[in-house]
């Protein structure tokens, strides 16, 4: 066990990467580390690292390897001491208010499937007396169709009856190139639960292949984002209409029936655990395993009715609009962050 606080840098996988450990850690094979700071500031030589391209120190074998040879016979500038704890408190301060709101998401997002399960899985939405309908003895139905009791007055309902559109992005091939422009391309990889990655491991393209996507995709504010292949049911609220991004094929692009439901109501249900194992048990593929538009709209649901899709949304529309902003902010923390680094690393900014 090597004793805190270190610098990690990934030796294989995350080639070059580094990881800041603030308490003991074991060190892995596959990773160098950096224990013995010489009295130089440890924040600032794990920032002084992540501003030099490591990757490019790749051993040549045939499993990209990072040689710790080789980072031994770079030569770099450091400031005094003094200095450096001025340069990491800066980018520290940025790093922690990333931190903090990605928690702060965390927490909401988290909290927001709780309340779906409780109200439409477990079915303890509020009755009409305030109280959890199904635990206060709410009147349940069997329903063969979904081999469960639902509550009375609940019908069954298909996806592709409550939804207005289900639609993809569009392959290059004949239709566009990549590469070229400052629009990004986002296909599976660059979607997580509730985020959309753009950044530059991100393909660009340029206005003319936007529009000839945008024909295919016609991306709207209150769409859902559904990733089709594995991961399949990787899901995203589009919360404002895109104006520098779009979709590949893999990724589906699903829009409510609003007299139905609302974006909120079927981003949840996309998102349910009971959605992830009907897509798992339906999606097929020899290389890459994925679902079909029918399949998809073939996701046999109770529906609640609109009433309490309605008071569900309420509830849901704040929280993720705060994640969105959190989302926003942070992607503005990190273009600031990464604009300053190696500024202050080569001395063109300094702080006072």
């Amino acid at each position: 066990m090597a004793k805190g606080p270190g610098v990690v840098i990934g030796r294989k996988g995350t080639l070059g990467t580094a990881f800041f450990i603030p308490e003991d850690y074991w060190p892995h094979d596959t990773t160098l580390w950096v224990k013995d700071f010489k009295r130089n500031d440890e924040k600032f030589i794990y920032y002084l690292l992540k501003s030099i391209p490591l990757e490019r120190l790749d051993s040549g074998s045939a499993n990209p390897t990072l040689n710790r040879n080789y980072a031994h016979l770079l030569k770099v500038a450091a400031p005094r001491p003094a200095v450096q704890e001025k340069i990491s408190a800066v980018l520290s301060t940025l790093d922690a208010k990333i931190d903090v709101n990605n928690r702060i998401n965390a927490e909401l997002e988290a909290l927001a499937k709780t309340i779906y399960d409780y109200w439409f899985v477990q079915f303890d939405f509020p009755d009409a007396n305030g109280r959890p309908y199904k635990s206060s003895g709410g009147p349940m139905v069997w329903n063969d169709t979904l081999k469960r009791e639902i509550p009375a007055g609940w019908e069954v309902r298909t996806l592709g009856t409550i939804i207005s559109r289900a639609g993809t992005g569009l392959n290059p091939r004949d239709h566009f190139v990549l590469g070229k422009g400052n629009n990004y391309y986002v296909t599976i990889k660059n979607v997580t639960n509730g985020r959309i990655f753009l950044d530059d491991k991100c393909d660009r393209i340029d206005d003319e292949a936007m529009a000839v996507i945008d024909r295919r995709s016609q991306l709207r504010a209150g769409d859902v984002l559904f990733t089709s292949i594995e991961p399949v049911g990787v899901t995203y609220l589009i919360q404002e209409k895109p104006t520098n991004w779009n979709i590949n094929e893999s990724v589906f692009t699903i829009r409510p029936d609003t007299d139905m439901v609302s974006s909120e109501y079927l981003l949840m249900l996309l998102s349910s655990s009971e959605m992830k194992v009907f897509t798992r048990n339906s999606s097929a593929g020899s290389i890459h395993k994925g679902i079909r538009h029918s399949v998809l709209k073939s996701f046999a649901l109770a529906y609640p009715g609109r009433r309490l899709v309605d008071e569900f949304s309420s509830l849901l529309r704040p929280m993720l609009q705060k994640t969105d902003n959190l989302d926003k902010q942070n992607r503005e923390l990190t273009r600031l962050r990464d604009w300053l680094l190696p500024l202050l690393m080569n001395g063109q900014v300094r702080v006072s």
